[in-house]
């Protein structure tokens, strides 16, 4: 049996074992283990063990995850979320559907400070859904606009997601970074604009809420103001070449902290458990990436990428019909797989045949991790979906797939854009000191 043969193998027993609920790190490593054995013997499966695992964890590029992790941890004890929808309600609640926009908004913003998008879901929805729901919001805008606001959580930096792909494709980071500010600002424009169609269409889906006074648009700037010029400081830091991403990250998590203690937000035992939050989640990352580490040196060794790359340009298919196939069967894996686990498993496929078509890293970054997004609110396995029915028992699954069909069109718009003008995820990069 060819190496290119045993490498498909392995990538359908991954897939098979993820589908039979296996957590995918472990899924990973097992098959990347059975399928190194089988092609170099058990003794060099053993040494293997003994240094890609190391290698995995030991990358110093890796210390942004807890330490962006943490900054986002102390950012929700804060109560970030609820001055954030707070902020963004005070300008546009007085609008048909501008509660729906107020929540996108405040996802937005704690999404640039956590990077995650299942959290960023799990915060705002305590907050948001009751307010809709006073105003008499239908409950598919509601859930609807706060599952794709979350989605913005891995796009909008710092993301743990670019943070892999970073790692995966060894392509900058900072780049990564501030290549993804312009499509989030897109992708928020594009919900919103998606709120004021329906509530165009329907006014009873989203009827206005009461104008807020200057007076109180003012003190809800006050209070969110510390968090907004940390993320300036992070984000312009970076852009401005004043510190690197890992030390960006540093920043970051001691200026949540510190936005945190002088709000009196870590009494009572708070900042230890902010601590053990930040290490269990930065373990399971770990974990998976530990898997993919192993996985991916198996499938290095079968030849099957580069297979892949000659089978592509031996094809005759124009570069463009290439990516909207991959960008469409990644749409179709979002119905199965997570983000993380798509970007874990396929880019060492993907990002060789992206390369050989001449496509820029940063280019291709933006826009995978923009499809990955939609994977996240579409049904069987939209994450976010699963995140809003369980914080609120009385939506049922129906209601929110129907409440998130509008954004998904959004979305589409969004990734036909990226695809028609590159420039706006590669025009600020190339602007970078």
């Amino acid at each position: 049996m060819s190496g290119p043969l045993i490498g498909l193998l392995g990538f359908l027993a991954t897939l098979a074992l993820i589908a039979i609920e296996i957590p995918v790190g472990v899924a990973m490593g097992l098959a990347g283990v059975a399928g190194y054995a089988v092609l170099n013997g058990f003794s060099a499966t053993g040494f293997i063990l003994g240094t890609a695992v190391f290698d995995s964890v030991s990358n110093y590029g890796l210390s942004v995850i807890p330490l962006f992790l943490m900054m986002g941890i102390f950012a929700a004890r804060c109560g970030l979320s609820t001055d954030l929808y707070a902020f963004v309600n005070a300008f546009v609640g007085h609008f048909r559907g501008g509660l729906a926009i107020a929540s996108i908004g405040a996802c937005a913003g704690f999404g640039a400070i956590c990077g995650s998008s299942l959290a960023t879901v799990a915060t705002i929805t305590p907050v948001a859904l009751p307010e809709m729901r006073r105003y008499g919001y239908d409950d598919r805008l509601a859930a609807g606009s706060i599952a794709a606001g979350g989605t913005l959580g891995i796009l909008i930096p710092p993301s743990i997601i670019l943070v892999v792909y970073s790692l995966l494709t060894q392509e900058s980071l900072g780049k990564l970074f501030v290549a993804a500010f312009l499509p989030g600002l897109l992708g928020t424009l594009l919900y919103a604009l998606g709120v004021v169609a329906q509530t165009y269409a329907n006014p009873k889906l989203g009827p206005a809420g009461p104008r807020a006074t200057w007076r109180e648009r003012g003190r809800t700037t006050l209070r969110v103001w510390p968090v907004l010029a940390l993320f300036g400081l992070v984000m312009g830091g970076i852009y401005l070449g004043w510190f690197s991403p890992t030390e960006a990250a540093a920043v970051g998590a001691a200026g949540a902290f510190a936005i945190a203690f002088l709000r009196g937000a870590l009494k009572g035992g708070v900042l230890g458990a902010a601590a053990r939050e930040t290490v269990e989640l930065s373990g399971t990352l770990f974990l998976v990436m530990i898997g993919a580490a192993v996985f991916n040196f198996f499938i290095e060794t079968t030849q099957l990428p580069q297979v892949l790359v000659q089978s592509v340009n031996g094809s005759g298919l124009p570069p463009l019909v290439v990516i909207l196939l991959i960008i469409a069967c990644y749409v179709v894996l979002g119905c199965f797989m997570d983000a993380l686990s798509m970007i874990l498993l396929t880019v060492p496929f993907v990002f060789p045949i992206v390369k050989a078509l001449g496509f820029d890293p940063l280019w291709f970054g933006i826009v995978i991790v923009t499809v990955t997004e939609i994977g996240l609110i579409t049904p069987p396995i939209g994450m976010n979906l699963f995140v809003i029915s369980g914080m609120d028992r009385t939506l049922t699954s129906g209601v929110v797939i129907r409440g998130v069909i509008p954004f998904i069109v959004c979305d589409l718009v969004r990734v036909f854009l990226l695809v028609a003008f590159p420039v706006l995820a590669t025009w600020l990069p190339s602007t970078m000191r």
